[in-house]
């Protein structure tokens, strides 16, 4: 996703030389160098940018014969003078990570806990310098933790200038002229990353709100501070969310409904605070989205009906025929209901978050285009579509885990429900 201009700015030091578009022909004892169509920028160093060009060398013993034409594509990625990665900056931001950036210069590590064969290793996301260090044979490659394959390179503790980087999925370590691979095998990984720091804390904020309130009600009934705000949120979930959906099994998964339902929001909610602690993109990961659906899978299933189960294996009243075309999509039915949950609730605020960066970006990318001036004026249009959007992402965090919450009941009130067939007949008998 990373976006590459085609701009190459001038160094600071040293007076920057353009020669695009020309065919400078120098004649080092009888060879022939055709450099036509670059961009040779000159500063202290002579730093020549080739990104993205296809240098041709031409070889020539003599002007007329033995030319050999050698081509060599030199195309490269984004270069950090060729403005801002925005893509790279989004990625970043709605994925996960070992340590919060408050600054450039300043950043928060969060601890990376591992077993090996070695037994249990402790220590802080730092060890790392930002991706330029190796530690017992750990690398971060792009916020991800991963080790390399060599016995040899891990037993040589604390290692600076390391290069690690991915292509076609495989993460490579470039270590004083040697290269090696590295991956997420031969190791558990516990460690402490933005996404599972922000769980946490959404569950002491929980330990600590609720049972208090729980006792407030205890002391009295008419709701006051903490209490009188909670009240409604609670209610609604009861009369509005449990209650229709499960009757008078409600009480029963109320609990679950509650934690759910408070779960997502909060982490949402701390989703969308830029700074620390927040920033951590929790229902943005496929794999927390997942976790819920897989949990709410085996409580809709274990707590299935005989009903339940002969309405999916055995769907009354409808002919032999249809029952084999049906009985395949109602199986499919049970794994596709949650599936649908991981990814409704995966998208909508993976989107969110995306949108919000972009505006972000674009601020930077007019700066970049078009200098400081453009930059402010984009960017009080672009402060006004990120004030409406934040405001719509307060409103998304809580219908989302609504949505979740109201879908979760429903597929379990499915799961409960008990048929009284007798009952239906006697009543159509009687009419």
């Amino acid at each position: 996703m990373a976006l590459v201009w085609g701009i190459t700015p001038l160094n600071a030091a040293g007076g920057g030389h353009d020669h695009s578009g020309h065919n400078h022909d120098h004649s080092h004892h009888g060879h022939n160098h055709d450099h036509s169509g670059h961009n040779h920028s000159h500063g202290h160093g002579h730093g020549h940018d080739h990104s993205g060009h296809n240098h041709g060398h031409s070889h020539a013993k003599s002007a007329k014969a033995g030319a050999h034409g050698h081509g060599h594509d030199h195309g490269h990625g984004h270069d950090e003078n060729d403005g801002p990665n925005i893509g790279e900056m989004i990625m970043g931001h709605i994925t996960d990570g070992h340590e919060y950036h408050v600054t450039d210069a300043f950043t928060i590590p969060l601890p990376c806990i591992t077993y090996d064969e070695n037994g249990l290793n402790f220590f802080m996301s730092n060890k790392f310098k930002h991706g330029h260090s190796a530690y017992n044979g750990y690398v971060l490659d792009h916020g991800r933790l991963k080790r390399v394959n060599d016995p040899k390179f891990q037993s040589l503790g604390t290692v600076d200038g390391v290069h690690a980087h991915a292509t076609d999925g495989v993460t490579h370590v470039d270590y004083k002229g040697k290269h090696y691979t590295a991956d997420r095998t031969g190791f558990w990984d516990f460690s402490i990353t933005r996404v599972v720091f922000t769980m946490l804390l959404t569950a002491l904020i929980m330990i600590f709100l609720f049972p208090s309130i729980a006792r407030a009600y205890r002391k009295r009934e008419v709701p006051k501070g903490t209490q009188s705000f909670f009240e409604p949120i609670i209610t609604f979930v009861r009369d509005d969310i449990a209650v229709p959906n499960l009757k008078d099994k409600a009480d029963k998964y109320l609990p679950y409904l509650l934690t759910l339902f408070f779960f997502i929001w909060i982490n949402n909610l701390l989703g969308l605070v830029p700074f620390f602690p927040g920033s951590g993109n929790v229902m943005g990961n496929i794999n927390v989205t997942f976790t819920l659906a897989l949990i709410a899978f085996l409580i809709i299933n274990i707590s299935g009906k005989k009903d339940y189960w002969g309405h999916i294996f055995n769907p009354p009243g409808v002919p032999f025929g249809i029952k084999l075309i049906m009985v395949p999509i109602e199986i499919l039915s049970i794994f596709v209901k949650p599936f649908a949950l991981m990814l409704r609730l995966f998208a909508n605020i993976t989107a969110g978050h995306i949108i919000i960066l972009s505006f972000v970006g674009i601020i930077f990318i007019a700066a970049h285009l078009a200098g400081n001036v453009a930059g402010w004026g984009v960017g009080l249009l672009s402060g006004a579509f990120l004030l409406f959007m934040n405001v719509l992402e307060l409103f998304v965090a809580a219908l989302q885990a609504y949505i979740f919450t109201v879908l979760t009941a429903v597929f379990i009130g499915q799961a409960v429900e008990e048929h009284h067939h007798h009952d239906d007949h006697g009543h159509a008998a009687a009419h």
